[in-house]
Formats: structure tokens, C-alpha cells, sequence
């Protein structure tokens, strides 16, 4: 009698049971994918998840504890070693269930189970968006244009700097006439020379 009993008993009395989900189990570490039946995969996950949260902490009791369950030494050096080092930053659900078309013959549905971290088709290194309380759809500015837009307006007073300096290379165009100046000097000498000159002629007279 299955008084108060909720989970999936899978038709099987529970010795078989227990030893069906812990080859299963163990297939998964091995393999990292495993196909089978929904009913299966559901129950396989709520039995592995916790010993791959076991196998963060390495210590003699966690592997005695998780050997308890799937009693194959390979299966525990492979989980405490590769799969606990991907799984270590990651705070539970490790297991994920593609659903895929119903099987020939019992109509049975089917599915892939796998670990998370060892599909590399549905990893992305695409960063995390921190949630906010707004509501509106508007543009949000990253990080990265804010800062643009920042140094631009620095940008371009820096440019503006030497245009205000251009008036200080003008001046010296401004000093040109005194340059000329002395050259009219002669001109003036060559009067006096001439005016000496009518003098003297009508001193000669």
C-alpha cells in the first residue's frame, strides 16, 4: 500500500528501484547525457542532485557517503574530480531535461537528461543583467557608452585648445608694417639729400 507515498514509484519494488537510479546515476557522471523516459529522468534528478552537491566538499565522509548510493569506485573518482571542479560555482541545478518525440511501441516520452555545465551549445558568456524595479522599456545605457560619453566632452575642449592659441601665431602678422618702416627711413634721407642739393645750386647762383 502506497499510504502517503508521493513519488514516482516507477513500477518497481524499491530494492530495484534503487539500484536502477544509481546505474542510472552513474551513467550520467560517466556519459554527461543520458537518454530516457520522463517519468525516469524526474526521479533520477531528484536522486543525483544532492550527491553532486556532496561532491563540492571532498572529504572522506562525503565520498563514503555518496559510495552509499551509487557503490561504483570509478563513478566517485569521476564525480569528485572533474565534475566537481565545473560544478563548484554553481548553486544547484545541475541536471537539465530536452524533451524529444514519443517512443515507438508504448508511446513512452522520451528525453534527454545531461549536466548543465558540459553542453557547450546552451552556455553563453554573455553577462548577467542586474534586475531593476523599472518598468519602462526604455534604452538602458551600459557601462562602457557612459563613459564614452564622458571623455568625449574632455575630448573635444582639448581640441578647442589650440584654436583659441591661433590669435598669438596672428600677431606676428601684425608687427609686419613696423618691419617696414626702416625701409621708408631712406626715402626720407634721399628727401634731405635732394632739398641739400637745390640749396646748394642756389647757392651757386
Amino acid at each position: 500500500m502506497r499510504h502517503g507515498k508521493k513519488f514516482n514509484h516507477l513500477g518497481r519494488k524499491a530494492p530495484h528501484r534503487k539500484a536502477m537510479l544509481a546505474n542510472m546515476a552513474c551513467s550520467l557522471i560517466e556519459h554527461k547525457r543520458i537518454k530516457t523516459t520522463v517519468a525516469k529522468a524526474k526521479a533520477l534528478r531528484v536522486y543525483i542532485e544532492p550527491l553532486l552537491t556532496k561532491s563540492k566538499n571532498d572529504t572522506t565522509h562525503s565520498r563514503r557517503t555518496v559510495f552509499s548510493y551509487l557503490k561504483q569506485k570509478e563513478a566517485i573518482t569521476e564525480l569528485f574530480g572533474d565534475i566537481a571542479s565545473k560544478i563548484s560555482s554553481r548553486p544547484g541545478g545541475y541536471t537539465r531535461i530536452l524533451k524529444l518525440s514519443n517512443r515507438l511501441g508504448d508511446n513512452a516520452e522520451m528525453c534527454f537528461i545531461e549536466l548543465v555545465d558540459y553542453n557547450e551549445e546552451y552556455t553563453t558568456d554573455k553577462p548577467q543583467r542586474k534586475k531593476t524595479r523599472r518598468r519602462g522599456g526604455g534604452s538602458k545605457v551600459s557601462k562602457d557608452q557612459t563613459e564614452k560619453l564622458v571623455e568625449e566632452p574632455a575630448e573635444e575642449s582639448k581640441a578647442e585648445e589650440p584654436k583659441a592659441e591661433e590669435p598669438k601665431a596672428e600677431e606676428p602678422k601684425a608687427e609686419e608694417p613696423k618691419a617696414e618702416e626702416p625701409a621708408e627711413e631712406p626715402k626720407a634721407e634721399e628727401k634731405d639729400n635732394t632739398e641739400d642739393n637745390s640749396d646748394q645750386q642756389n647757392k651757386d647762383e
